[in-house]
């Protein structure tokens, strides 16, 4: 396993689950969003697993704030081997016609924008060694319709073609990129996400649960590990001849 990783969106949910995962392999695991207290709870986390956590606060729609973090972790570690690009927000609910442009555009800033600046960033040292493996994690809600957020679920899809070709573009160099797609991850931000659908559609919470769970085949939502586990596995000498792959980690939710 890698020994220098740096996980964005890493103070909450999905990305503190990745980094946790990443901590119990050992090495040095780098925390990065805009949120110091989450950061800080995430670190004791990745401590507790037996990683070294190194906390950033990070604007991952900021390239100068991307490029001081990475300069960082170069003068105290030397290198980075894997970025895991999680950062997302699930930005705003509403028609299209409804939406506010740019709360729309926001979504874009951070889901696409964000992830194209921290790629950027990062890549430089891993062509220069000639190895290396980003993650993306996207979402099933780039493979299919979710009422009310098109800003999110547009986003999403962006990122699916952003891998392949950046996987195309990085493959001589010896960087792998990959994307994980999970679907309904237990935790806060699924309970925001069906609250805004039971708004959208005029249903209870329970329904909307209830009807999320129904879809799945194992008739159960997805935990922050499965996904963690995924992204562990993809940044592993394990995928070692996996690159441009999307991989559902959904409970069967999407297949394709």
């Amino acid at each position: 396993m890698a020994d220098v990783v740096v996980v964005t969106g890493a103070s909450q949910g999905i990305g503190r689950a990745i980094a946790t995962a990443f901590g119990s392999r050992g090495g040095t695991v780098v925390l990065a969003a805009r949120n110091r207290e989450g950061l800080e709870e995430t670190a004791v986390a990745v401590d507790d697993a037996g990683g070294k956590p190194m906390v950033h606060v990070t604007d991952v729609t900021d390239s100068e704030s991307l490029d001081r973090m990475v300069r960082s972790v170069l003068d105290e570690h030397g290198t980075i081997d894997v970025l895991v690009n999680n950062s997302g927000i699930g930005g705003p609910s509403g028609h299209l016609w409804e939406v506010d442009p740019e709360a729309w555009r926001a979504t874009f800033d951070v889901n696409v924008f964000g992830v194209f600046l921290a790629s950027r960033a990062v890549l430089p040292v891993m062509i220069e060694r000639g190895s290396g493996s980003i993650v993306i994690v996207g979402s099933i809600s780039g493979k299919r319709p979710l009422v009310g957020r098109s800003s999110y679920t547009t986003s999403k899809t962006a990122l699916i073609g952003l891998t392949r070709t950046l996987a195309a573009e990085t493959g001589p160099h010896g960087v792998r990129v990959n994307l994980v797609s999970p679907g309904f991850v237990a935790g806060p931000r699924l309970d925001w996400v069906i609250e805004a659908q039971a708004k959208a559609r005029g249903l209870t919470a329970a329904e909307v649960r209830a009807e999320f769970e129904s879809e799945s085949p194992m008739g159960r939502l997805t935990e922050p590990e499965d996904v963690a586990r995924a992204v562990v596995y993809l940044a592993s000498d394990a995928a070692g001849g996996v690159t441009g792959a999307d991989l559902n980690v959904n409970s069967g939710v999407v297949m394709y």
